[in-house]
């Protein structure tokens, strides 16, 4: 066999490997109703609405910030536009399953509530990004609440409950 021949059936079988580990992206739902990715009306949110104005958001892009754990729940900034202050902090529940190590980079897609979050709102703070997406797990009571979803990586995160509490990452 070829040398040529023989990196072609390599480079099927990688990326056939690779097509396989990455998991179906599930519909992110707003008052029941698929939501497209809305990275522009997300970012329309942040710059004209009012301190804690809520919707529904489906929102991708890179994680380009890291912030520390809080209370059983990690936090980062996600650089969803193109100008550096087009971020949103995701905020994920460890309840409902661990995390990778988050790094800097990494490809991310959430569905969730989205939170205007520019000043304090009784015990919480405003975000370092102006503005939140939580709520980025499954509804394990199936009532008064769409789901959500968090995708790192082609990974899905956020659908299963941990009934032990939080846990640290793997």
């Amino acid at each position: 066999m070829r040398l040529s021949t023989r990196f072609f059936i390599f480079g099927l079988i990688f990326w056939s490997f690779i097509a396989v580990a990455a998991d179906p992206t599930p519909v992110c739902l707003s008052y029941g109703k698929p939501l497209e990715v809305n990275n522009a009306q997300v970012l329309h949110w942040k710059r004209t609405t009012r301190n804690q104005f809520r919707e529904r958001g489906n929102v991708q892009g890179k994680i380009v910030e890291i912030y520390s754990d809080k209370n059983g729940h990690d936090h980062f900034s996600v650089l969803i536009g193109r100008k550096q202050e087009d971020t949103i902090e995701f905020i994920y529940n460890q309840d409902f399953g661990a995390l990778p190590d988050l790094r800097e980079g990494m490809n991310v897609q959430a569905c969730g509530d989205y939170i205007t979050a520019t000043a304090q709102s009784g015990p919480y703070p405003p975000s370092p990004d102006g503005a939140i997406i939580h709520w980025i797990h499954m509804n394990p009571k199936g009532r008064g609440h769409d789901p959500g979803f968090l995708m790192i990586d082609g990974r899905l995160y956020g659908q299963e409950i941990d009934k032990a509490g939080p846990r640290r990452r793997r």
